[in-house]
């Protein structure tokens, strides 16, 4: 709070409701401040979804007309009132209970202190998805009742921007489960065949050493260069000072290099990160892969292989495997390999972490590091007529010109900006982490020269040899309720199948339904919906037509489990 306020606001009657001075401004007009609120409800256009958010409410003035206005005609809209000043606070006129309306204190917070003002937006977000699930809403509208939003209007207006970031991405998740959703599950499903053979990535420990997190950027190169002048003829294992783990895709960079990472994370559902594998089968490194990612990945580079989730939604399938034991290390879906990869290292190792090549950014002439399967792809299609620059996604139309670490002019795109403020959100707090300046993005992580990262990297306890195995535990024993979890997922769908069929009677549709939900959570309207489902007969259809493919899923899971 700024000295010049005063500690308790001045409140004078007036026609209708108070009159609040507070700061040397008045916050509240002494000429009919009810009609006042309501008006500034009415001048809103009634639209179903919107969550309307209302700094610094005070009396609460208009909220009743807005509560009426969504019983009738805004289903899916909701209110959130924010209050950053605790003395104002006791003016908020305690409403009857609603559904639709919630009152968050953010008075604890600073707003010229940026780890405090963060923290309320992220309480905001957790308050709103908890409330009223992570898509209820398509869009905010702020809601001025009062003049206290002045007093901090900076903090109102980024908990509103964090708003509108927050249900944006919400929405863009659900057209990637609309999209993957299936994918997902049924290599997911695919993948159980693993748990096994693949010890859980929570059985590896570096212990007290050092970790290098290595992504596939740009600037990846300019470090690499910088590494192996320090260690000359001992790139590989002899002689490092530290752990490293990489992306998939930073595969090739370093084996041109003759430099074996630890651990290869790896994500990718689809096929198009196969190709990172190419040529690196029997070169060794241990691989720690996503249940949901593509199966193949599993023996593409012929040695170990460790397995991690990440819940790509919220499903009663996922409960029933956990309650059997049988999931590895969870993870939190952050979307990029290199937000893994960081996370994975922070979870396996006590030491500093430092990064390199987590650009989520390009240059003209570069959108990867050298060696990576795209920028090959460039210099082999390269003539007189196609020249090395990557026009295509420079200059697309949503792709936007920034500043690098070092300064440097470089591009980005909305997707990368996403996963970039992701990054800052999951990881900025974190202090053992820590990224060498280069051409990438600012990650809001302290930043390092290349000999500066080295140097920390030498201090380190000792070399860690991943070859000798003290780095792993001891593979886990096969799961015992496997074939049994299989089974009681064939019965389901089975069972599912004939009341579809009318063979059998309806009264346990429902549950069955809910119980076998990976079937439908990427269909549009359940994805649109957090995970709802219809009752409608087009719904019924379509879950009728993905049952057979998944029970034969399983009966092939259930022969590889034998």
């Amino acid at each position: 709070m700024s000295g010049e306020l005063p500690r308790v606001p001045r409140i004078i009657e007036a026609r209708r409701g108070f009159s609040v001075s507070y700061g040397g401004k008045t916050l509240l007009s002494a000429v009919d401040p009810v009609a006042q609120g309501e008006r500034a409800v009415e001048a809103l256009p009634p639209r179903n979804g919107t969550l309307y958010l209302c700094p610094s409410p005070l009396f609460g003035y208009g909220l009743s007309r807005l509560l009426e206005r969504i019983d009738k005609h805004e289903p899916d809209s909701a209110v959130l009132c924010v209050e950053a000043c605790g003395e104002l606070l006791s003016l908020s006129r305690p409403l009857p209970f609603q559904p639709r309306l919630s009152m968050l204190d953010i008075g604890g917070a600073d707003p010229e202190a940026g780890e405090s003002g963060e923290k309320s937006v992220e309480r905001a977000l957790s308050l709103t998805r908890r409330l009223w699930g992570s898509r209820r809403f398509r869009r905010v509208e702020v809601l001025r009742l009062s003049g206290g939003w002045q007093l901090y209007p900076e903090l109102y207006g980024a908990l509103a921007e964090a708003l509108r970031a927050g249900i944006a991405g919400d929405w863009a998740n659900a057209m990637t489960l609309v999209k993957l959703g299936r994918r997902y599950a049924r290599n997911f499903i695919r993948n159980l065949s693993l748990i096994p053979r693949c010890p859980s990535l929570s059985s590896i420990s570096f212990g007290e050493a050092p970790l290098l997190v290595l992504g596939a950027g740009p600037s990846l190169d300019s470090f690499l260069d910088t590494w192996e002048r320090r260690f000359p003829g001992k790139a590989g294992e002899s002689g490092r000072p530290c752990g490293i783990i990489c992306v998939d895709t930073a595969i090739p960079c370093l084996k041109a290099r003759g430099i074996r990472p630890d651990l290869v994370i790896a994500l990718e559902s689809q096929h198009w990160n196969l190709r990172d594998f190419t040529g690196a089968r029997g070169w060794g490194p241990p691989l720690a892969m996503d249940l949901s990612a593509l199966p193949a990945t599993a023996k593409a580079l012929g040695g170990a292989c460790y397995i991690f989730f990440t819940p790509w939604t919220e499903l009663n399938f996922f409960k029933r495997l956990e309650r059997a034991g049988l999931l590895p290390e969870l993870f939190p879906p952050l979307g990029s390999v290199g937000l893994s990869a960081t996370a994975a290292a922070l979870r396996l190792s006590r030491g500093p972490v430092i990064l390199a090549g987590i650009d989520f950014s390009f240059t003209l002439d570069s959108y990867h590091a050298r060696s990576t399967p795209g920028h090959r792809e460039k210099l082999r299609r390269q003539n007189r007529f196609r020249g090395i620059l990557n026009q295509d996604a420079a200059f697309r139309n949503a792709a936007f010109g920034g500043l690098s670490k070092s300064g440097r002019p470089v591009r980005s795109d909305p997707a990368m900006r996403n996963y970039r403020d992701l990054f800052e959100r999951e990881f900025a707090a974190e202090g053992r982490l820590m990224d060498i300046e280069g051409s990438g993005l600012s990650l809001g992580l302290p930043g390092l020269k290349a000999e500066e990262a080295i140097a920390i990297l030498e201090a380190g306890p000792g070399p860690v040899n991943p070859a000798s195995g003290s780095m792993a535990g001891p593979a886990n024993p096969a799961p015992r309720g496997l074939a049994e979890l299989i089974r009681g997922e064939l019965g389901a769908l089975e069972k599912l199948r004939e009341i579809l069929r009318g063979k059998e009677a309806p009264e346990e549709l429902e549950g069955l339904l809910d119980f076998c939900d990976y079937v439908w959570a990427h269909f549009p309207e359940s994805a649109a919906a957090g995970g709802r489902r219809p009752a409608d007969i087009s719904f019924l259809k379509r879950v009728r037509t993905e049952i057979e493919p998944f029970m034969k899923l399983w009966e092939s899971v259930l022969e590889e489990t034998k």
